[in-house]
């Protein structure tokens, strides 16, 4: 069956449910749980700040963690719509504390199929952590949100992005206790005008377990940044603690922060794990974030996408599509192209900063088409070198090495008047610019100047 037709029969299914359902009109989270788990209904919730303490209290965690119950509410029913507009719910991180759920658990999670959500706020308040796992987790098939927020916290240690680990016992200098945003395990799963700010050290919006068919349109994430030299003047807490030692090298081959650099203190805007299918970002925005949009699954696509600020804003795989997408090298790389067959087309943003940041762009693999533009009558003063046959630095860490990765039949135009530096295994590629091409090691390499 074709993709359009399965989206049609969803559609009408979805469609006959609501002219079906009951209308319920609530006022309580008790409610609002009790009808989670029916199907069926168009729910409307009265307007408020409703705190969660008052309807699962800390007292009553003990006992859900023997009975296993690990999720605050669960929305398992069908075929419902969720009017929530102007209804904000203010999570203690201190209930997740004294919980103790395993990793990885969920605290709202959406099972059921077909269902809408309208407007919902999630607030995450406290001192409190979790042991790691996402505020709301979208498990479900069919499901559409719309103008969700969330605000997250919750993590250990927060401040210093993934410096110190991002949690494997192995790798890790600090062990973490992360808390992430939204997580999306269902197909045809779709979401618009969701916002996400993340206080915490966590993924923003992040994809995993292959679904297919998910969709995000004019959503937005955010995290915090702080320099590494604000890090470095500390003088107590846990970096200070293990003489600021990182998990990757720096360019001096030695394990520690590294002065100069800006460091997003949560990990990436939108991200995909596994091998989802037919995964696409519309008008969506990544702001302070680690990675803006880390997208190594193949076949992504992007359309109107921008990216401000982040350590790294771009980096695709296989058979990604990246149309009039813009974004900044304000405080580390624009892209990192690590796949075949991907259709790239940046407008490079010029904005600037005293950051240390060591390249614009790094591209690999085979195949691949790259254009880089820059706005009408706008060009980056400072110069930063576009990588051809080069790879990401380690876990995209800014501060640490590059290395050459084999680049093949690469087509670039480069529009920006930054440098270009061609390494030794690259081979038959052709090179539109009007920047330099400040050194080539490749073979079969055509370099056209563009005037």
């Amino acid at each position: 069956m074709k993709t359009t037709q399965r989206i049609l029969i969803i559609g009408l299914v979805f469609i006959s449910g609501i002219i079906n359902a009951t209308d319920i009109k609530i006022s309580s989270l008790n409610e609002l749980a009790k009808y989670a788990s029916k199907s069926g209904n168009v729910i409307t919730m009265t307007p408020g700040v409703y705190q969660l303490a008052n309807y699962l209290t800390v007292d009553s965690m003990r006992v859900r963690h023997e009975r296993k119950e690990f999720s605050y509410i669960v929305f398992s029913g069908n075929n419902n719509v969720f009017k929530l507009d102007g209804v904000e719910i203010k999570v203690d991180t201190e209930l997740r504390t004294a919980l103790n759920p395993p990793i990885h658990s969920d605290e709202f999670l959406i099972t059921g199929a077909n269902n809408s959500f309208h407007g919902l706020t999630i607030r995450c308040v406290g001192e409190g952590t979790s042991p790691g796992g996402t505020v709301l987790q979208v498990a479900g098939k069919g499901n559409v949100l719309k103008d969700i927020i969330i605000h997250v916290a919750g993590a250990f240690p927060y401040g210093y992005g993934d410096l110190f680990g991002k949690g494997k016992a192995v790798e890790t200098v600090i062990p973490h206790k992360k808390h992430s945003g939204l997580l999306v395990t269902g197909s045809e799963t779709k979401l618009y005008r969701c916002k996400l700010y993340n206080r915490s050290f966590g993924h923003c919006f992040f994809i995993q377990k292959n679904p297919e068919n998910v969709y995000f349109e004019d959503c937005y994430a955010e995290g915090v940044i702080r320099t590494t030299d604000e890090i470095l003047a500390e003088t107590s807490g846990p970096a200070f603690d293990v003489n600021f030692r990182t998990w990757t090298q720096n360019r001096e081959g030695k394990y520690i922060v590294t002065p100069g650099y800006m460091k997003s203190l949560c990990e990436d805007g939108f991200r995909t794990y596994g091998s989802s299918k037919n995964i696409y970002f519309k008008n969506c925005t990544a702001k302070n974030t680690r990675g803006g949009f880390e997208l190594r699954a193949h076949g992504v696509k992007l359309e109107n996408c921008t990216t401000i600020g982040t350590e790294r804003a771009y980096w695709v795989g296989d058979n990604a599509i990246v149309k009039n997408c813009k974004g900044d090298a304000n405080y580390g790389p624009l892209l990192f192209v690590e796949g075949s067959n991907v259709d790239v087309d940046l407008v490079v943003d010029p904005a600037e900063s005293d950051r240390v940041v060591h390249a614009l762009v790094t591209v690999q693999g085979k195949d691949n088409t790259v254009v880089l533009r820059s706005p009408k009558g706008e060009k980056r003063k400072q110069n930063l070198p576009i990588l051809i046959g080069y790879t990401h630095p380690m876990h995209g860490e800014s501060m640490s090495p590059y290395d050459e990765g084999e680049t093949r039949n690469l087509k670039i135009k480069n529009e920006t008047a930054m440098p270009i530096k061609i390494g030794g295994k690259v081979s038959d590629c052709t090179i539109e610019t009007n920047g330099e091409v400040i050194e080539n090691k490749g073979e079969s390499i055509k370099i056209i100047k563009i005037k």
